[in-house]
């Protein structure tokens, strides 16, 4: 794993890291409505300490800037905080990783290694590895207060088994047909 970037306090660059319900070309609109937002949960694992602690250090720098900002000048006593343990879900995926939901309302920038932009969306998914952008960021809306994690951009790292039970067509067919001389009975 690389060395996390800090930029500007809030905003962290860091990878590879594993993305599950990953949602990058198209919106994703939750089953209950509302505004759809691009997203992806972003795994870290749990050995990585120096992204953790980048990650924590942009969250209370986040946190800071909200208290003024937002919060009229105290810390709220419940505030949603993005770092979430993956042992706490029941998916053995998450298991031994913290995570954020990192989302946005404007498209992120998706590139390859060579910071080529990729549009074809069959390389984009959960399961792949990646180097992510993001920024932390006070909010209160409705009365809920936390910090947020904005997703900036991806750089697609490698391939990996794709989460969410779903094979490749050449993997289903593998071993299937191939004989054009069969009849049809």
């Amino acid at each position: 794993m690389m060395d996390p970037i800090i930029k500007d306090q809030t905003k962290v660059i860091f990878g590879p890291c594993r993305l599950s319900y990953t949602h990058l070309f198209e919106k994703y609109t939750p089953e209950g409505g509302g505004d759809g937002k691009y997203m992806t949960n972003v795994l870290i694992p749990k050995k990585e300490k120096k992204t953790i602690k980048a990650l924590e250090d942009a969250i209370e720098a986040a946190k800071k800037a909200g208290i003024v900002s937002k919060w009229s000048g105290k810390e709220p006593k419940k505030l949603d905080l993005p770092l979430r343990d993956g042992d706490e879900k029941d998916d053995d995926v998450y298991a031994d990783h913290l995570f954020v939901n990192a989302k946005c309302n404007t498209k992120p920038g998706v590139v390859d290694k060579n910071k080529q932009a990729i549009t074809d969306e069959e390389e984009v998914y959960s399961g792949m590895w990646a180097y992510v952008s993001v920024t932390f960021y006070a909010y209160d809306v409705n009365g809920n207060k936390g910090i947020a994690c904005g997703l900036n951009n991806i750089m697609k790292f490698k391939d990996d088994e794709r989460l969410g039970g779903r094979v490749s067509a050449e993997s289903d067919f593998d071993g299937v047909g191939g004989d054009d001389d069969e009849e049809f009975e």
